[in-house]
């Protein structure tokens, strides 16, 4: 690995960025330097304001195994990444541009998103900003540059669970009333908690992510705030995760709660995770520009590889058991590889839009998924469907739900096996970091698997 340990080392850039902060914000103490692991679960360290020169010239380290932690923060060990490997250490560099204030804490203090390299300095196979960046690279070697738009769906629920345990809508600060019908694009409902999503606004500028508007959603308390597009899908995604600590962050600070849990209600609609996506050329043209509302035939390819690989993607569309309760009829959660027009009973919508700026909006992933994996999965199904020129069949008219059986898996272990042979994402994603994330997944299933659940109490006790 090069020698970065004199100051010289350090690009121009990256010293600029350092000073500006200092300058901006004087009162910072602490840095939370952070990663996302596989689940999409921020990890990290916090550094005194001090360490911030030598946490840019030098790293931090975290071991590897960071990237075999499930979703209850325990390691993984048949992934490999464990005591396999020794449990060692490599080093992680702050990412470029993400250095920013948090406005919520009480203690100024500041965080920036790393990326960890493996013992030679290359990319580290099992960061899955590494697999993102990999599948970029792909399109870009193409002279293709995606143009991307995320949506998040979420709840604001009350801190206090019900008598049993669950989570429930919060109580209006205005009316005094707890939310309990569905108002979607109800605008009293944003009212309802005006403060609270001013704030988010607020502290999304701060942090230079690019929030666009809010809706209240299809559920009591349910909310989607919209990024705008952007043509680096890297950034899209790193403000996508930021933006989740943003909304939980200032959501405590109002008394309430937030969860991007994919379906935290039975009854209720889940909360997806959406990707509007356009593709320019080497000259900055949209690909799938077209005076037909359908697309041009490089939009209609794209479709097709997205619909080819859709049912091979879903253990990583939905990475828990939770997330395969939102795959449920007329929820507008997508149920077949579908594709229409202006139509949001399909899986694959082509919005209504002029013709320089048709794209398509994939609606398969649920708002708790990783947005590095979901990211790369959908530009790997693009990117194949356009190197194989895949015809996706006739568009969808009416209602999908009624018209397509359902053929989408709502079972986590199916899903893990159809990744397991998957050829598409194996080139895509490379076999050596299929095989961590399905040990991950596999050993995670198990686990959850094994807990007796309090219905099953009820249900069997004393009555078999």
């Amino acid at each position: 690995m090069p020698d970065v340990t004199q100051e010289a080392a350090l690009p121009e850039t990256l010293i600029e960025e350092m000073e500006a902060f200092r300058k901006a914000y004087p009162d910072v103490t602490q840095i939370d330097a952070l990663i996302p692991d596989a689940c999409g679960v921020l990890r990290g360290k916090k550094i005194p304001i001090d360490g911030l020169p030598k946490l840019y010239r030098n790293g931090v380290t975290f071991p590897g195994s960071l990237f075999a932690t499930d979703i209850t923060g325990s390691t993984v060990e048949e992934t490999g990444l464990g005591f396999d490997d020794g449990d060692a250490d490599r080093d992680c560099f702050p990412v470029p541009g993400t250095l920013d204030p948090i406005p919520w804490l009480p203690r100024p203090t500041g965080q920036v998103l790393l990326n960890m390299v493996d013992h030679d300095g290359s990319p580290f196979f099992a960061d899955p900003r590494t697999v993102l960046a990999n599948v970029i690279q792909r399109l870009k070697d193409d002279g293709l540059r995606p143009v991307v738009a995320i949506e998040l769906e979420f709840y604001l629920i009350d801190r206090e669970r019900d008598a049993m345990g669950a989570p429930r809508p919060p109580v209006s600060p205005v009316s005094g009333k707890r939310q309990n019908t569905t108002q979607v694009y109800g605008i009293d409902e944003l009212y309802d908690f005006e403060a609270l999503l001013h704030d988010i606004s607020d502290t999304c500028k701060v942090q230079r992510i690019p929030v666009d508007s809010a809706v209240s959603e299809y559920a009591p308390g349910q909310y989607e705030i919209n990024l705008h597009h952007v043509d680096d899908p890297m950034d899209a995604c790193d403000d996508a995760l930021l933006f989740k600590r943003v909304v939980k962050g200032v959501a405590q600070n109002h008394g309430v709660e937030a969860t991007f849990m994919a379906k935290p209600y039975p009854e209720l609609a889940g909360s997806g995770f959406h990707i509007h996506m356009s593709i320019l050329d080497r000259d900055g043209k949209n690909i799938f520009s077209s005076d037909n509302p359908e697309g041009s035939d490089a939009l209609r390819h794209a479709i097709g590889g997205l619909s080819e690989t859709m049912a091979e993607s879903m253990a990583v569309f939905a990475q828990n058991q939770n997330a395969f309760r939102r795959f449920q009829a007329n929820t507008y959660a997508p149920h077949a590889p579908t594709w229409a027009v202006n139509n949001r009973s399909s899986s694959l919508r082509i919005p209504p839009s002029g013709p320089k700026d048709r794209r398509v909006e994939h609606r398969v992933a649920g708002a708790d998924a990783n947005p590095y994996l979901v990211m790369a999965a959908v530009l790997a199904g693009a990117h194949h469907g356009l190197t194989n020129k895949i015809d996706p069949g006739p568009a969808i008219t009416g209602n999908a739900y009624q018209k397509v059986e359902s053929t989408l898996t709502s079972s986590w272990l199916v899903a893990l096996d159809l990744l397991n042979e998957s050829k598409v994402l194996e080139e895509y994603f490379g076999r050596r970091y299929l095989d961590v994330y399905l040990e991950l997944k596999w050993a995670e299933r198990d686990k959850f698997f094994s807990m007796i659940t309090p219905l099953e109490y009820d249900w069997y006790l004393s009555k078999v």
